[in-house]
């Protein structure tokens, strides 16, 4: 019965010492000429990334609201969580890219000063599928968020279609219209008005650029069959203060027979709730890679 043991320890130890992890860099840096600054941004190159010769899927993980591009290594734990999920096999082998955005909310500001959105579009994919070995189609690129970075994924993938397979949004800064008019001046100034305009009240809050980044009005104001082009996974705690967009979002694509998957766990707007959200979003992409 010992001897057993001691095998079953010994073949347990093996199956951690030989399990791969992949790659990560943090904070390397690009140039833009659209934002006359350099970007920057961490990478997860998956196991064997060094050892083959093969182009691998890609997903470009957004963060939220005052983080940068390390947030979701530091905190995310994104390295591990890819590690164990494509060591067990419910995830593709794939290249994960965390780009800084500041507080852009992913978009071009109103004024047209810090076109981040352009730059992420036109810059930025170009240049990272540039430099690593990345399948530069659209069904083997997906985007994903949380939070501020939750909105620019579903806001990418709705208007830039033609570009994602799939999108996963993980709490995502999704505001109704009615939440932008009535928020407090001091929260409208500090989350919104550098975006989508300065000192503004009530309903000229809902501006030309709010309604052009807004998943909402992108939902209704985009043909049906471009957006059905794209799977979405919208993941939003029941504890989490952005319930309201989110479930609105899932009513209106519903409406309009958006096909999507919702999920409501327990937990509110916090790293755990993200992390333990991240291998089913992982598992939930790396369907749309496969044939």
């Amino acid at each position: 019965m010992k001897k057993l043991l001691l095998l079953l320890v010994l073949l347990a130890f093996q199956v951690v010492a030989f399990a791969q992890q992949g790659t990560v860099v943090e904070s390397l840096s690009m140039k833009s000429d659209l934002l006359n600054r350099d970007v920057k941004y961490s990478i997860y190159l998956p196991p064997g990334y060094d050892d083959s010769q093969r182009d691998y899927p890609v997903l470009y993980l957004l963060h939220g609201f005052s983080d940068d591009e390390t947030g979701w290594i530091q905190f995310g734990e994104v390295n591990r969580i890819a590690d164990e999920a494509i060591d067990s096999g419910s995830c593709s082998p794939m290249i994960i890219v965390m780009p800084d955005a500041k507080v852009t909310w992913y978009c071009n500001d109103y004024q047209g000063k810090d076109p981040y959105e352009n730059m992420f579009i036109k810059e930025f994919i170009p240049f990272i599928e540039s430099q690593y070995r990345i399948r530069s189609k659209k069904e083997f690129r997906a985007v994903a968020g949380l939070s501020m970075g939750g909105y620019g994924a579903l806001m990418y993938a709705m208007k830039y279609n033609d570009l994602f397979s799939s999108c996963v949004a993980l709490s995502s800064g999704t505001f109704t219209d009615k939440e932008i008019v009535d928020m407090p001046d001091k929260n409208y100034t500090m989350f919104f008005g550098n975006i989508f305009g300065k000192n503004l009240e009530g309903q000229a809050r809902i501006s030309k650029n709010w309604i052009e980044h807004s998943p909402l009005h992108l939902a209704k104001d985009i043909p049906a069959e471009k957006l059905r082009s794209v799977r979405y996974y919208i993941d939003c705690g029941d504890d989490d203060f952005l319930y309201k967009g989110n479930s609105a979002l899932h009513v209106l694509l519903r409406d309009l027979k958006i096909p999507h998957e919702y999920r409501v766990r327990d937990g509110a707007h916090s790293w755990t709730y993200w992390r333990t959200g991240l291998p089913a979003g992982l598992k939930f992409i790396s369907e749309s890679f496969h044939r």
